[in-house]
């Protein structure tokens, strides 16, 4: 059990965000608005094949109601748990896990994690449900998410009302995934990220896309009295001036962070050597990989 010396900060409001999502389910399923979230399912599910053994148990943790169809030669049964969809196999919070120790050798979760406002408990939560030598896979949004439009906002609200509140999610560095791996007890960690961009004609059609995409403010400290359009109006003047493409299309960046770590075992396995996919991210989605040092919105 949780003590109170160790409670998390509270960074999000978790209620406001299932809330959201459950609203937004049927809405986000009759649009493109999770083509990121079944891309890079299908992704982690080809990690599964780096490693020469077949999993008995595996759990699928996804915070967005999706349906998957789990039909996987090296999973022999799969436990679906999602955060309201009653359609899963079982309703869950990832930061309370009601499995009993050891009852998995597989889970993967699925851009949970940059919601979640106690990540290390989480994840000990996992390695103690996960068996001696089994294994975690994840992907999460990394730290350059977005990073166009928080500068975007940002500015436009201290030139609006002289104060700024946070309106875009902090998001982790991939060292720090490395790190919180490492400390709730996982060996073997393989981290590695990919910039990605989409492109948008107004910041009014990116926004909309994130509240379909379910990952709109969520911060419990976030603004919560009505923003007038005047900050939005001027949020997008600064976003074209600072960050649009020769075609005049603003530039989204999504950093993706994507993790492989097991738990000790004394005979453990050994993972392929990194970037052994035969297909990357990008290529896959149909948009523009952007190296990091390689400034986005640029040429």
């Amino acid at each position: 059990m949780e003590s109170k010396e160790t409670s998390p900060i509270i960074v999000f409001d978790r209620p406001v965000l299932f809330a959201r999502r459950a609203r937004l389910l049927d809405q986000a399923k009759s649009t493109q608005a999770h083509f990121l979230h079944k891309e890079l399912f299908g992704q982690l599910l080809d990690r599964v094949d780096d490693f020469n053994r077949t999993f008995d148990n595996a759990l699928i943790i996804d915070g967005h109601g999706l349906e998957y169809r789990l039909n996987h030669p090296k999973i022999k049964t799969a436990i679906h748990a999602t955060l309201f969809d009653a359609a899963a196999d079982i309703v869950i919070d990832e930061e309370a896990m009601p499995f009993a120790p050891q009852s998995f050798d597989l889970v993967i979760s699925n851009l949970n994690l940059h919601m979640i406002n106690d990540v290390p408990g989480t994840l000990l939560q996992i390695r103690n449900i996960l068996k001696p030598d089994g294994l975690l896979i994840i992907s999460l949004f990394g730290g350059q998410t977005l990073h166009e439009l928080r500068h975007s906002l940002t500015e436009a609200e201290l030139q609006v009302k002289g104060g700024v509140s946070p309106r875009v999610s902090p998001f982790a560095n991939i060292q720090d995934i490395g790190m919180l791996l490492q400390r709730a007890g996982f060996a073997l960690p393989v981290i590695d990220s990919e910039l990605l961009t989409a492109t948008y004609e107004t910041i009014f059609d990116l926004m909309k896309d994130l509240r379909l995409m379910g990952e709109s403010n969520a911060i419990h400290k976030r603004h919560k009295s009505f923003t007038g359009k005047e900050m939005f109006l001027k949020a997008g003047e600064i976003y074209q001036q600072t960050f649009a493409d020769a075609e005049g299309r603003l530039p989204a960046t999504f950093e993706v962070i994507q993790a492989t770590a097991w738990t000790p075992h004394e005979n453990q396995q050994q993972p392929l050597k990194p970037g052994s996919a035969t297909q990357k991210l990008a290529a896959a989605l149909g948009t523009e990989e952007i190296s990091a040092g390689e400034k986005a919105g640029s040429g």
